[in-house]
């Protein structure tokens, strides 16, 4: 069976996955950009933008692995975008533009369903109300036998973990402090006995940390 996967998940050192306040021109809230410096920096970045150029480090040759074997993705609404309650505007189709990085089938989990969106590039958005078994099930069946990514955000992570349906798992924690936003581990107590875990700690002061399902 396809396995479930979560790559490039940056966290705070006090635990906080994103900021408070997310809004049009704050996708992480107050974070900023603080989460994802150290991700902008890297040759993964750079090519999934069209350019060349970035760091070929460590931190680009973690992040590199998230797309290979990747059949579909699941994600929650905040991270599609910052539109609360009904849709208010159908035009709006993602932070990322008219080709967005993901060329595969995402699933948007949202109490409020709406038509599916295609866009360029071979992506496209399913906004469904399911419970993480079934959305799992949905994405599964779109992947064609390809793994599952799991996009974000925390609570939507945090979901996936409670079910017990995530096999891998790599965390960047960044070595910053946010102090507020929203939390990746707050009712996983224990969760570590579930996984092989790894770190290794890299020039830019990121600690990647791998979670393998035992």
């Amino acid at each position: 069976m396809s396995r479930v996967r979560v790559h490039n998940f940056s966290v705070s050192l006090d635990g906080f996955a994103t900021g408070e306040g997310q809004s049009l021109d704050e996708p992480f809230g107050h974070a900023g950009e603080r989460l994802h410096e150290w991700f902008f920096a890297t040759r993964t970045f750079h090519a999934m933008q069209g350019k060349a150029g970035g760091g070929a480090g460590v931190d680009s040759a973690v992040t590199g692995t998230w797309d290979s074997g990747i059949g579909a993705e699941i994600m929650g609404r905040n991270k599609f975008g910052p539109q609360r309650g009904p849709w208010e505007d159908h035009a709006w189709t993602g932070w990322w533009g008219p080709n967005p990085p993901f060329h595969t089938p995402v699933f948007v989990l949202t109490h409020h369903p709406r038509p599916s969106v295609e866009m360029e590039g071979g992506t496209t958005f399913h906004f469904v109300d399911a419970t993480p078994e079934e959305a799992l099930r949905q994405a599964r069946e779109a992947a064609g036998g390809l793994d599952v990514r799991i996009g974000g955000g925390p609570s939507t992570v945090r979901q996936f973990l409670a079910a017990g349906l995530v096999d891998h798992m790599h965390i960047a924690v960044v070595p910053i402090i946010l102090g507020r936003g929203e939390r990746l581990w707050d009712g996983l107590e224990g969760l570590e006995k579930n996984f092989q875990i790894e770190s290794v700690t890299t020039p830019s002061g990121v600690t990647h940390m791998t979670f393998t399902r035992r």
